[in-house]
Parts: C-alpha cells; structure tokens; sequence
C-alpha cells in the first residue's frame, strides 16, 4: 500500500564498547521531516558448477539516507556530523569532523491512515547541504538535506545475525499496541523469542432464556483473540445435557457466531464452541444454555 507522509524523526546516539557492540542512547527527535529516500546496496556471490549458477548468496552491504528536513539545530549538527559547538554557540565544520554513528527513526503514514514504522541500526552522517536563493517575485523555501550511508550493526540478534532496519506496520496481525506506543522511546531491539501459541477467550457465549417457539431468530456468540499471525477456527456442537463431553459437531457452523435453529420446539438446549488455533491446545467455551418457549 503507498505512503502518503512522513513524520516523528528520531536520532539515537551509539556508544561502543571496546569490541564495536552498540549500546543505544535514549532517541531525541532529529528535525521536521519533509522526505526520507532510503537506496540498498546489496553484495551478491554466484557460485558456478556445470557451466552454470549453482548457487546465488545475496547480502546486504551498505543503504544511503537522505533526509529532507526542515531545519536542523546546532546540537543535531554536532551530534550527527562532528562539527563543534564553539563557546559563542557558533558551529564549526573542520575539514577533520567525521560524524558519529546513530540510528535513525521515523514513520511514514500509508493511504489507509495507518503507520508503517522504522528504525535503521547504524548511519552515519555527512555535513548537511543547504540549497540558497535571492529572493525574486515569487517565495522559494530553501530546506537543508543530510546525507547518510547505512550500515549493518556490529551488535549480533537473537538469531546471530547483524540487523540494519526494524520495520513495522501499525494494525498487522501479531502487532502489540506496546511495539507501537513504545517506538520511538527507545530503539527497537529485536525479540526472537519462541511464542507458545494461545487462545484466550474474551465474551463466552451466553445463555438465552427468551427464545419462543415458531419465532426463533437469535444467535450464540464468543469472541476470542490468539497471539500468532495464524486464524482461529471454530466448531459449535450441540449437546443433550450441559456439560462440554459427547457433544455432536453441527455441520456448517465454524464461525465465531452461531444463528440458533429456527425449528426448536419447546425446551432447554446446549450448545458450547470448540476453538483451535495451529500449535495450541483447543479451548472449549462454557456451555450455553437455550430455553425454548411457547
């Protein structure tokens, strides 16, 4: 889905240890973001047996960032570039500064109102360009651009590899509202823990005592939520007595909802929703009663 707008930029500082691992500083925001173009380069290896490719190994070798911003201050520029802060508060570019690395942060709002959020692990900065006009008949903004090469971090994952980009999109599948809320507090850390699959059922399915005869037009109900991407599916079953064993499966109703049989006679019925999720135990609703009248 395309992206429609670009804001909350964010910079964390790095601090190494004497082995190059990354320790991230607590992200400060950069400037008003106006464009972000992100390129890749990747380092590619072919592998030739028989004559022909037998084997392609593409990696990823270093991006370049530029960021269009609306204004960037005195301590950024230190910050990102090396520059120095004199003691009259004027910035000195040296022809020596070198920048620092950081990461950097931002989000970019999709056409559906929704963000898609980022982190890059390691980029480090030039001396920002900064485009200058006479003024003429006619009002031209004059932004400064920053220019950065990305970098993999030195810093290992859960997995033993070396990450360069966290990304997310707002309203996925599997996406906690805490990964969201809590992005730009500090840098994303990624977390490879094995998650047991689960299902927790939030509303049971409720008992119906005013259900008439030759009228009948109401439905049973449960609302459940699972912490994998993969989708819960549901069987209802009916039962003689109100317990949740020996049950007997009603063919077609596997949704979350159930519409009660229109040709119930007077008397009590039970019902109960059995729901399985891939590599969870089933969970089993509590029985529901439905008390037919004439």
């Amino acid at each position: 889905m395309a992206t429609i707008g670009l804001d909350r930029l964010y910079y964390a500082q790095i601090t190494e240890d004497e082995n190059g691992i990354e320790t991230y500083g607590t992200p400060k925001v950069l400037a008003k973001a106006m464009t972000a173009e992100l390129s890749v380069e990747l380092i590619e290896a072919i592998l030739y047996a028989d004559d022909g490719a037998s084997e392609v190994v593409k990696e990823f070798g270093s991006g370049s960032l530029s960021l269009g911003i609306d204004d960037i201050g005195s301590k950024v520029a230190q910050d990102l570039t090396g520059c120095k802060i004199d003691s009259n508060n004027v910035v000195i570019s040296r022809s020596e500064d070198g920048g620092s690395p950081v990461a950097i942060g931002f989000r970019a709002k999709k056409s559906n109102g929704k963000y898609r959020y980022f982190w890059l692990y390691r980029v480090i900065f030039s001396v920002p360009t900064t485009s200058l006009a006479t003024k003429g008949d006619s009002i031209t903004f004059s932004s400064p651009t920053i220019e950065g090469t990305v970098f993999r971090r030195n810093k290992l994952d859960g997995e033993n590899k070396h990450p360069w980009k966290a990304e997310v999109t707002e309203g996925d599948t599997g996406v906690t509202l805490s990964t969201i809320t809590g992005w730009f507090t500090a840098v994303y850390e990624p977390d490879f823990t094995e998650i047991t699959p689960l299902i927790t059922i939030t509303t049971e399915p409720q008992a119906t005592t005013d259900v008439v005869e030759g009228s009948i037009n109401g439905s049973l109900s449960v609302v459940a939520t699972g912490n994998t991407s993969d989708p819960i599916t549901y069987q209802w079953y009916e039962n003689t007595s109100a317990t949740t064993t020996g049950g007997t499966p009603i063919n077609g109703e596997t949704s979350a909802s159930f519409n009660l049989p229109t040709d119930l006679t007077a008397g009590n019925y039970y019902y109960y929703c059995v729901l399985s999720l891939s590599g969870a135990a089933d969970v089993t609703t509590d029985v529901a009663t439905v008390n037919v009248t004439v």
